[in-house]
């Protein structure tokens, strides 16, 4: 695409949209770009929103991608507080309430919603969601000494409002039908020692029953479980995970499955359509499978991937996924994919415990590492870096004698 050629129109005001336009303007595009936001506020990142935000320890300012400034001069036309409605393929345009807006290319990075619990919904109980900074303010006045709070869903969000939770004094319990915290995703290894974390500052894990129904009670809540149990809150915080905000692309005849369909070049099933971020299910040459990932590192990577692609270049994305958490005074960094297979051995290095006492592991399948973690071990990332997606000698992967770095230079 030449420098002059254009509109470049970016749908989604999150940090998959706003790296974008970022890097299309770093690779010489000299048109015009549009990126337009559901959200009054300036482009953000999402992690500290159930991090340092909720707890108040960073301002809102801290999550900003870029300042306002920013897009006005890098002459990016950003509109915000406002939605596309519709799409049409054949005419490449998208519509703004009244307002038709012609693209050349287009990058859908619509990301995802959360999913609803409906029985908490139609209560009249207090319950609560977190996605958006306004989420985040809401959920932060909830939290106060003594409050009483019931996550349902022990997922990363739902362990991460309880630890912000427990920072500041409230009562905490978290209920997840599964027999572990974070089972699907970490598996029983290394779930339990997330499960023991929790329960050794104060959260009461009620694992293995759901909840069955959730009714008002004054000005909070009365929660039943399955095991017949029934827990007084003051707020119901619902973190069930996120579905991918498809309805745009669908509506228009885009391929669907779990995401917006792209190939490895984030390309849609329209040629001149790309998707990017949480809501993309993109083909990974290397894990030769498609993949969603709803982390951090996917939004910027891959929302940088798709603004060079709109500015004429031809860039696969294939980046290992990687997400990281902070619980407490416990940091993890995650890399790489177990997917569907699943894995056939874990190795754990170190000792860990319910503290913050360093550790890594490791899921593998016939002797070929699929995913790697440290937790308070930061040096070791980039050996975990080079070990995903390699065989190795498992023995020497056990013996902690053996430094990881020694590993990943011999994989």
């Amino acid at each position: 695409m030449s420098a002059d050629t254009g509109p470049l129109v970016v749908v989604g005001g999150g940090l998959a949209g706003a790296k974008a336009v970022e890097a299309a303007r770093a690779a010489g595009f000299g048109g015009e770009v549009v990126l337009v936001g559901a959200e009054p506020h300036l482009p953000y990142e999402r992690p500290p929103l159930s991090k340092d935000y909720l707890m108040g320890k960073a301002p809102f300012e801290d999550a900003v991608v870029h300042d306002e400034g920013w897009y006005a001069a890098h002459q990016v036309d950003l509109r915000r507080g406002v939605t596309v409605t519709a799409l049409d393929l054949e005419r490449h345009e998208v519509r703004i309430g009244a307002e038709s807006l012609r693209y050349e290319r287009l990058l859908l990075a619509t990301g995802a919603v959360p999913r609803r619990l409906a029985m908490a919904d139609s209560s009249g109980a207090p319950v609560a969601y977190l996605r958006s900074v306004d989420d985040s303010d809401r959920l932060r006045a909830a939290l106060r000494p003594e409050a009483r709070i019931v996550v349902v869903g022990g997922g990363w969000i739902g362990l991460e409002v309880a630890a912000a939770a427990r920072n500041a004094g409230a009562q905490v319990t978290v209920v997840e039908p599964l027999e572990l915290p974070l089972l699907r995703v970490l598996g029983p290894e290394v779930a339990r020692i997330f499960a023991a974390l929790h329960r050794s500052q104060g959260v009461d894990l009620r694992l293995a029953t759901s909840m069955e129904g959730v009714a008002a009670a004054g000005a909070g809540a009365a929660v039943r479980l399955g095991d017949g149990s029934t827990l007084e809150a003051d707020l119901v915080v619902v973190g069930i995970g996120v579905v991918p905000d498809t309805a745009l692309a669908s509506e228009a005849g885009l391929e669907v499955d779990n995401g917006i369909v792209v190939d490895e070049h984030l390309r849609t099933s329209h040629p001149d359509v790309f998707a990017a971020g949480d809501v993309a299910s993109a083909w990974h040459p290397l894990l030769r499978q498609r993949v969603r990932v709803e982390h951090w590192d996917n939004a910027v990577e891959q929302g940088t991937a798709a603004g060079r692609n709109l500015a004429g270049e031809s860039v696969a994305y294939d980046r290992m996924p990687y997400f990281f958490t902070d619980q407490y005074d416990l940091g993890m960094e995650y890399v790489g994919h177990v997917g569907a297979q699943g894995y056939d051995a874990v190795v754990v290095r170190g000792e860990p415990s319910a503290g913050s006492d360093p550790f890594t592991a490791f899921w593998l399948r016939e002797g070929r590492v699929l995913a790697g973690m440290q937790a308070n071990d930061w040096d070791a990332t980039d050996a975990i870096r080079a070990l995903v997606g390699r065989s190795v000698d498992v023995p020497s992967l056990q013996d902690t004698s053996v430094p990881l770095s020694e590993l990943a230079d011999g994989a």
